[in-house]
């Protein structure tokens, strides 16, 4: 694994994440035939004697999951064990029906999913290594809904189990984060593999949660819990460090807690002391054998489908986009999709990508309502970059067009039919439009043959003359050329 190389000139400043992945492309939780799917259901109607721990019943794991974790664990790099071992978690908390949790935890034997790997990041023309303590398969507990919208002015909370059960994998990082921007390039980075891979839509509320650990230096750390959001890790995690900061300017030690982050007042709550390991009491799962998986590990390196790192590297060498262009690109896993697609009717790859990223991005971004993409297909950026490639349109009408085919999804040669603005390709017209301008602006053609600049005042002139309906490159020819001729 390559070296992690941590900035030490960042205050000593550790962070170190615990990230929660639902598996949501399972049917079934993960020790009974309940539905993984318990969002929009009534509070408690998605349970059953075996996801709430009632006497007399025992979980039957899911296979898949176990796949699912696998796969997550190969795509971060980790070594992965010849069989996988579950214990159980002791605590008792009010969103966990059985009063244990049932977990992985590495003992005396390799016991989780995978362990010791890696996540590489760009930290602009460096490398920067993640390192990955654990990734271990696990059930989500179920949620708590509190009466106030803060939890420490609650006067009562609610109980809901229809999540209690749900396969999870938890995603454990060293203290490698030397700031909380690397955490959001980190958790976007995971994010985009985990839908790569096809095992959860992170899109979805709840889906991917997060812990994080602050520390300064060798001072106690602490945990942040109840974050909902990769902007919302990056806010408490700004706020935990500057409260830390404070603390330590006036002499006050930094205490190892448990806090809840509040998003609406934004900041962190203290909700108890960290517990330490031992006071988990963690002793094996009797009830679930050890599950050998040596045998399927290659099977499942095999079928792992192409991931970001490797879909970029290919964007770049086989349609020769600029690695920043293909990374845009490859951390939409939709938008990836609908490039290629684009590329299958119109060969022009690069400016294809360009109209994407710098035009079509922005209206997908702004669309709440998912209706963009039900509008413009991959059919109608190919079409628009053909027109602007044979000169018909130029890129100004071009991006009227774009806003015209979003709102209407109408294909852009019939736009640029209705809107009668074909573009001018006669050299021909377009000469005596120029030599009009030239004739108008003598100061201005004076001024051209000393400073190139001064072009750019004469192409406006001619693109007003021309209603837009010019291909500029071609005006600029012509207006160097006429002008060169006439010197």
């Amino acid at each position: 694994m390559p070296s992690s190389n941590n900035n030490s000139n960042n205050e000593h400043i550790k962070i170190g994440l615990e990230i929660h992945c639902q598996l949501t492309a399972l049917k079934s939780k993960l020790f009974c035939p309940c539905s993984s799917d318990y969002r929009g259901k009534e509070p408690n109607s998605n349970v059953c004697p075996i996801c709430m721990g009632l006497p007399g019943t025992l979980p039957l794991l899911n296979k898949k999951a176990v796949e699912y974790a696998i796969m997550i664990a190969l795509a971060l790099n980790c070594s992965i064990p010849e069989r996988l071992v579950f214990y159980r978690k002791n605590y008792f908390y009010p969103d966990l029906p059985k009063n244990f949790q049932i977990t992985q935890y590495n003992s005396y034997e390799q016991a989780s999913v995978g362990s010791n790997g890696y996540l590489e990041l760009d930290d602009g023309d460096a490398k920067r290594i993640i390192r990955i303590r654990r990734v271990q398969l696990e059930e989500d507990p179920g949620r708590l809904v509190y009466e106030s919208i803060s939890i420490d002015r609650a006067n009562y909370t609610l109980v809901d189990y229809n999540r209690a059960g749900v396969a999870l994998v938890e995603i454990v990082t060293e203290p490698d984060f030397n700031s909380p921007g690397e955490v959001r390039v980190f958790l976007n980075k995971l994010a985009s593999i985990l839908e790569h891979l096809g095992v959860c839509n992170t899109e979805l509320e709840g889906a991917v949660r997060c812990d994080a650990n602050v520390s300064f230096a060798d001072n106690a750390k602490v945990e942040i819990k109840n974050i909902n959001s990769f902007k919302e890790v990056e806010r408490a995690i700004v706020f935990e460090i500057t409260r830390q900061k404070s603390l330590l300017a006036r002499g006050i030690k930094v205490t190892s807690e448990t806090r809840h982050w509040d998003d609406v007042r934004r900041i962190t709550i203290q909700s108890r002391a960290k517990e330490e390991e031992q006071d988990y009491r963690y002793f094996p799962e009797q009830d679930i054998p050890a599950v050998h998986i040596a045998d399927k590990i290659d099977a499942i390196k095999e079928g792992l489908p192409e991931l970001p790192d490797e879909k970029v590297s290919r964007f770049v060498r086989e349609y020769s986009l600029p690695e920043y262009t293909a990374r845009i690109l490859v951390n939409n896993m939709y938008l990836a999709g609908f490039f290629e697609e684009c590329v299958k009717h119109y060969s022009n790859a690069r400016e294809i990508a360009n109209w994407i990223i710098s035009d079509l991005k922005g209206y997908i971004d702004r669309d709440k309502d998912n209706i963009v993409l039900t509008r413009v297909t991959p059919k109608h950026i190919a079409e628009l970059v053909m027109l602007i490639d044979s000169n018909k349109i130029s890129r100004s009408m071009a991006k009227q067009i774009m806003h015209i085919m979003v709102a209407s999804g109408d294909m852009p040669s019939s736009i640029v039919k209705n809107m009668c603005i074909d573009g001018i390709t006669s050299k021909d017209e377009l000469r005596e439009i120029v030599k009009r301008v030239i004739i108008e602006e003598q100061k201005a053609v004076k001024d051209a043959m000393i400073n190139e600049k001064a072009f750019n005042y004469l192409l406006g002139k001619v693109m007003r003359y021309a209603k837009g309906r010019a291909e500029p490159t071609l005006v600029l020819e012509l207006l160097k050329d006429m002008i060169t001729n006439n010197k």
